[in-house]
C-alpha cells in the first residue's frame, strides 16, 4: 500500500480533511474497504469486473472520440 500524506497549512484542518478524503477516493480505499466487508460470489465477482471494464472501455472510446 501506498502512503497517503495531507499537510495542515495555517490550521484549515477542514481544508486538509477535504483533501485527504479526495486522495482516498481517487486511491480507491473506501472501494476495496466496502468490497471486503462482506462475501461476494464468485459469480457477483466476475459480472462485477466485466462492468468495471466495460465501464472502463466506454470511457476510453468516449475520450478518444473527443479528441
Amino acid at each position: 500500500m501506498k502512503e497517503i500524506e495531507v499537510r495542515v497549512l495555517d490550521n484549515d484542518l477542514e481544508k486538509a480533511m477535504r483533501i485527504l478524503k479526495k486522495k482516498i477516493q481517487n486511491d480507491g480505499l473506501f472501494k476495496r474497504l466496502k468490497l471486503k466487508k462482506t462475501f461476494e460470489k464468485p459469480s457477483e465477482y466476475r459480472r462485477r469486473k466485466a462492468r468495471e471494464a466495460e465501464r472502463r472501455q466506454r470511457i476510453a472510446a468516449a475520450r478518444k472520440f473527443r479528441k
